[in-house]
């Protein structure tokens, strides 16, 4: 810890999350030696883990540099994980320039909305939950007495709805519409309690 994270560290109730900020800035300044110390300083301070926006700007002024560094697949993690939670947070220009980022860095995003699975018919959710864990058209259409050919049909009408354009990204479709689910869930007990 240097003079300036020490005298911070004296300075209150809001110093960790200063000295975070502080370890930001100077990753931004520092030279490309030492910027990616400043930057895991910042990330692994307990301040920026109680405050998810600050840390997913952290993180994805870390995946842009890295991006930047041409460190393509070690940028991949911290941007995926900014803009997972500026999208649950409802920041959509910093979930725009998270993506963007994501794009740069070769990753498929999917845009899906929040009630985009819930626009399904019943069917195709059926369809779209057991395609997502890995069966094939053909084990899937067993499964629900179905032609594979419709089990098809379904899932070329359900992809556009869900703003995906490959069957790999089924799986990140579902797992948002079962934690958004269990959030609610999570919301309702809260009130009820």
């Amino acid at each position: 810890m240097d003079g300036a994270e020490r005298s911070l560290a004296d300075a209150g109730p809001l110093a960790p999350r200063r000295a975070a900020l502080v370890r930001l800035s100077r990753a931004a300044l520092a030279p490309a030696e030492e910027a990616e110390h400043h930057f895991t300083a910042a990330l692994e301070n307990p301040a920026l883990a109680r405050r998810p926006f600050e840390r997913a700007q952290a993180l994805l002024a870390y995946g842009e540099w890295l991006r930047r560094r041409r460190r393509i697949s070690d940028a991949r993690a911290p941007l995926a994980d900014a803009e997972a939670v500026f999208r649950r947070l409802a920041a959509q220009p910093w979930a725009a320039r998270a993506q963007s980022e994501l794009r740069a860095s070769g990753s498929q995003i999917g845009t899906t909305e929040p009630d985009a699975f819930a626009g399904l018919t019943p069917q195709q959710q059926q369809i779209v939950r057991l395609a997502a864990l890995g069966l094939t058209n053909r084990e899937v259409a067993e499964k629900l007495y179905l032609s594979p050919r419709t089990v098809s049909s379904h899932l070329y009408r359900a992809f556009p709805k869900l703003g995906i354009t490959a069957r790999s990204q089924l799986r990140h479709v579902v797992d948002a519409m079962t934690t958004d689910r269990d959030a609610g869930r999570d919301t309702d007990a809260g009130v009820r309690a």
